[in-house]
């Protein structure tokens, strides 16, 4: 294959498109966050976010949610083009702010859970998950 300048400057373009999406993903959490909160602040107690640290298998990655006293929380895969992946509300006559779940992850990222409490107030945990392809390490 002769090399081109056209051909150079495709790949080029190329590379560049490759190199932005995962901003774009991350661009894309932070609206869907944004938008769930209203831009309050987040604290970090009163949740626990439970995910493998390596998971063998992307397509169904175990998660444990567990926030007292929250009226619904809202889990996002950083990488995934979709980044919600779960949303679980809570009523009051819920006897546990509790969910688990299996969700499917794109490649290693970030899962991040959000709590809104029964206050108003907003709570977040987050965990990074590598996804191994066959179980050969992260």
């Amino acid at each position: 294959m002769k090399l081109t300048r056209r051909h150079t400057l495709m790949m080029a373009f190329g590379s560049a498109v490759a190199a932005i999406m995962p901003f774009k993903a991350f661009a894309a959490v932070e609206d869907e966050i944004q938008a769930f909160t209203g831009g309050a602040e987040m604290g970090s107690e009163g949740i626990t976010l439970i995910a493998p640290e390596i998971a063998e298998n992307g397509n169904t990655v175990p998660i444990e949610v567990n926030a007292p006293g929250a009226e619904a929380i809202i889990v996002f895969a950083a990488g995934n083009p979709t980044p919600a992946v779960a949303t679980f509300n809570f009523g009051p006559l819920a006897a546990d702010q509790f969910a688990s779940t299996r969700i499917r992850l794109a490649g290693t990222q970030d899962v991040v859970a959000i709590a809104r409490m029964s206050d108003g107030s907003f709570v977040q945990a987050r965990q990074e998950v590598k996804v191994t392809i066959g179980g050969c390490g992260g």
